[in-house]
């Protein structure tokens, strides 16, 4: 009877933490926070750093190799090769600056999932091959993130409409929001968008569409946002989130407005 009691409170005790909420305080780490401890971009270091900084939300990139494995890198290219050209097998051959090796999507996201403080801003990028293995690269990600159970951690982005569309076609409940600039507010809404992650010129040059959104239930973020100015600026709109190189001074500026 004592050890059924024992395992009870631990499940009550697991549930409790698994739903509580994620920080909120606007800040995406774009690739991780890497620039102030020279972390490889896209390393679980990097997200480690992000996660105890205690950033809203860590963004990474996504690659599909030839063989079609999930990669994390920010370029096209991993130590000069061709990341959608090449297997799997073949980047292992080459390490990251700090000795890891490239992480798949599946062992990111097993590390991000090790804790409830930080959303996992998933990038998947378009394929410079077609715009079919984009659309496939946008429904694989899905289906990894549903494998895995990792469906409350993950937000995704991408500069695919086509592959956007793919991922809200395989989970109508996918937080998708597109990163190109060329769609307003209205016209994410009817597509079945989560929201719009837009570079600061473009919203800056369309200030209104910040409104716009909030006014449509979308969720807004800017990229890659690394001077105060700017920072600020996108704050007084009312932006929902800002990606920046520098979540530190971001949380500091943050702080100070309180």
């Amino acid at each position: 009877m004592q050890g059924l009691l024992t395992i009870m409170l631990f499940l009550i005790s697991f549930a409790s933490v698994a739903q509580s909420p994620f920080i909120k305080n606007k800040v995406i780490a774009h690739r991780g926070a890497w620039k102030n401890n020279a972390f490889p971009q896209n390393s679980i270091a990097s997200l480690r750093e992000a996660i105890r900084l205690g950033c809203e939300g860590s963004e990474f990139d996504v690659w599909m190799t030839a063989d079609e494995v999930l990669v994390i890198n920010h370029d096209a290219e991993f130590e000069g090769m061709e990341i959608e050209q090449v297997t799997y097998k073949e980047l292992l051959t080459k390490t990251l600056p700090n000795g890891e090796k490239i992480p798949t999507l599946k062992e990111y996201l097993q590390e991000g999932m090790k804790q409830n403080k930080t959303k996992l801003i998933l990038e998947f990028k378009p394929s410079g091959i077609s715009v079919a293995r984009s659309e496939k690269i946008g429904e694989l990600v899905v289906k990894t993130v549903h494998e895995l159970h990792a469906e409350d951690w993950v937000e995704y982005i991408t500069f695919s409409y086509e592959g956007g569309l793919k991922a809200i076609a395989t989970d109508p409940e996918a937080k998708v929001s597109y990163l190109t600039g060329d769609k307003s507010p209205s016209q994410l809404r009817s597509a079945g968008f989560y929201g719009f992650d837009y570079n600061f010129r473009i919203l800056k040059m369309k200030p209104e569409w910040i409104q716009e959104a909030r006014e449509l239930g979308l969720i807004t973020n800017s990229w890659t946002v690394n001077d105060p100015e700017t920072m600020t600026w996108l704050l007084d709109q009312g932006i929902d989130q800002i990606t920046t190189d520098e979540p530190e001074l971001l949380l500091e500026i943050l702080k100070s407005r309180k």
